[in-house]
């Protein structure tokens, strides 16, 4: 007979079921992930965007929600998607300043409801990720939101590749500080998936505190910054990516500076447990997740 609780006293049984669940929600958003790449080919090659990268995205956007239905993180993991392939062609296909803004401005035209152009795959995504969005009620009510917090991210992957391109031509006294670096932490994209997330299953308490709980995710995504460039430095290094390492002599001020963050984000959850307790697990939950996750893989892959 095989015991109800451990040791411990925890309930392994329960655990394990609830971990299942989860895997068991990450399969069925890596295929449906697979199966968005697949109707993009030109937007999304085999390499890097292969089937890792896409578990890799899943996993993490179910352990965050794990109370949510497959259908129900369909839009978190569609953002994060489309996140990752701007991210791509800004940092590593875009060879010049002229096609950073191309891409930015084609990114704000879709956000402004206006059609992508024929030949635009990365618009064509995004038309088809507003209009998964726009599925849920919330959604009309809120675009400002949305808008703002898509054009917070584009801005500030192309404010990245101008730190990069003064990098390479003026050398590391061009790199910015350490708060201006995580001011920019929009690039991580973080932010925005949390907001198509809320806006596609948010509740009505959810809905009503959308500007307590942005606040919380902004420090949230600056704290993954972190998280990330802690357990990316190789990699970055080998693919020109700037890094908060890069920035400071000294790593132990980077986990110093990330504890900080991880405190205050502790902090301002308290007064959100009342009334969006889910919504507080879900952001506590990234950092915990991302913290762990990075210790032993990369959402890249490992090349």
């Amino acid at each position: 007979m095989i015991p109800a609780t451990g040791r411990d006293g925890r309930d392994e049984l329960r655990d394990a079921q609830e971990q299942g669940r989860i895997c068991g929600l990450a399969v069925r958003g890596q295929r449906d992930l697979q199966a968005s790449a697949a109707a993009h080919p030109e937007l999304f090659p085999a390499d890097p965007f292969d089937t890792m990268l896409f578990a890799n995205i899943s996993l993490a956007i179910a352990f965050g929600a794990p109370w949510c239905t497959a259908e129900q993180l369909r839009a978190a993991n569609r953002t994060v998607l489309w996140g990752f392939a701007l991210d791509w062609l800004i940092d590593h296909r875009a060879g010049s300043r002229e096609e950073v803004d191309g891409l930015v401005a084609r990114c704000l035209a879709v956000a402004a409801d206006e059609p992508a152009a024929p030949d635009d795959h990365l618009g064509a995504y995004l038309t088809g990720l507003q209009r998964e969005l726009a599925t849920a009620p919330a959604f009309a009510a809120h675009r400002a939101l949305w808008r703002d917090r898509l054009h917070a991210t584009v801005r500030a992957m192309a404010r990245e590749w101008e730190w990069k391109a003064a990098w390479r031509s003026a050398g590391r006294e061009a790199l910015p500080g350490l708060d201006a670096y995580l001011d920019n932490a929009d690039n991580h994209a973080c932010t925005i998936v949390n907001v198509a997330h809320w806006l596609y299953t948010g509740d009505e308490a959810t809905l009503s505190r959308l500007d307590e709980l942005v606040a919380v995710s902004d420090q949230v995504q600056r704290a993954l910054r972190l998280v990330n460039d802690l357990g990316t430095y190789e990699r970055d290094l080998r693919w020109g990516d700037l890094n908060a390492l890069l920035l400071v002599d000294d790593r132990a001020r980077v986990e110093q500076r990330l504890a900080e963050l991880v405190r205050t984000c502790r902090e301002m959850l308290v007064p959100l447990r009342a009334a969006c307790p889910r919504e507080a697990d879900y952001l506590a939950r990234q950092i915990g997740f991302s913290s762990g996750f990075y210790e032993l893989a990369d959402f890249w892959g490992m090349s």
